[in-house]
């Protein structure tokens, strides 16, 4: 695990080497009610079929993390700090499907990575993109992702505050992120903080914890989905609807 405690914030990588994750995997995507806004239920439901777990290999050891499958052509979103140093990635899809990826893009200052990969499901099922100019503080949120090893997880909150800053393992600054307080945990890195209309708007990058626990504390951070999308160079995703 690699972690820095810099005015309390954590960036978080995901903890150990091992097979693939057992638990239960979705099967199909829910349709959200007519009649109102989708539940927490139905946006999981919705979602989760486009989360995958990354499990990097890296010199003496191994990580494991969160990615969102970003169009349709495959590409996946994650924190760089996940893939960051690995000689290997393998990308586990939510129907269990296996496949090797590369890095087609990354910009460390923001954290964020473009994995390329090899293969992947019969049915692919790419997350929507939403705006991240849209959001405000207050707004729900749903977090998706694989804390502490237990996969496709998932929990709820709001939006804290926005344009927050937090520090990369390295020292630099992370800047522009969202601050929320659903529950995320070492592992959780590179997965979607979704919104109430299940709509991808950012991806999970940090924690904050004024002590050396590396855990949740009520605040984590995200990168808002348009600097995302932009930030990796060739291989991007596309812009944000």
């Amino acid at each position: 695990m690699l972690a820095i405690i810099a005015t309390g914030v954590l960036a978080f990588r995901a903890g150990g080497s091992g097979g693939a994750p057992a638990s239960a995997r979705p099967s199909a995507a829910a349709s959200p009610s007519a009649s109102g806004p989708p539940t927490t239920a139905q946006i999981y439901q919705a979602v989760a079929p486009s989360v995958v777990t990354i499990q990097t290999t890296l010199p003496g050891g191994g990580a494991t993390g969160t990615g969102v499958i970003a169009n349709q052509a495959g590409l996946i979103l994650t924190a760089f700090h996940v893939v960051k140093g690995g000689t290997a990635i393998n990308i586990i899809y939510a129907d269990g499907t296996e496949s090797a990826a590369t890095v087609s893009g990354s910009n460390a200052e923001m954290d964020i990575a473009t994995l390329a990969p090899a293969g992947g499901p019969d049915v692919l099922v790419p997350a929507v993109m939403g705006n991240s100019g849209r959001i405000a503080v207050g707004n729900d949120v749903v977090a998706i992702g694989n804390p502490l090893g237990l996969t496709l997880s998932t929990t709820t909150g709001v939006i804290s505050g926005l344009n927050r800053t937090a520090a990369n393992p390295d020292g630099t600054k992370l800047t522009g992120l969202v601050q929320f307080d659903a529950a995320v945990n070492p592992g959780s890195s590179g997965g979607p903080l979704i919104n109430a209309r299940g709509e991808v708007i950012g991806i999970v990058v940090a924690l904050a914890n004024p002590t050396s626990a590396g855990t949740f504390v009520g605040i984590g951070f995200a990168v808002p989905i348009g600097a995302a999308l932009g930030s990796t160079g060739p291989g991007e995703p596309g812009p944000a609807q």
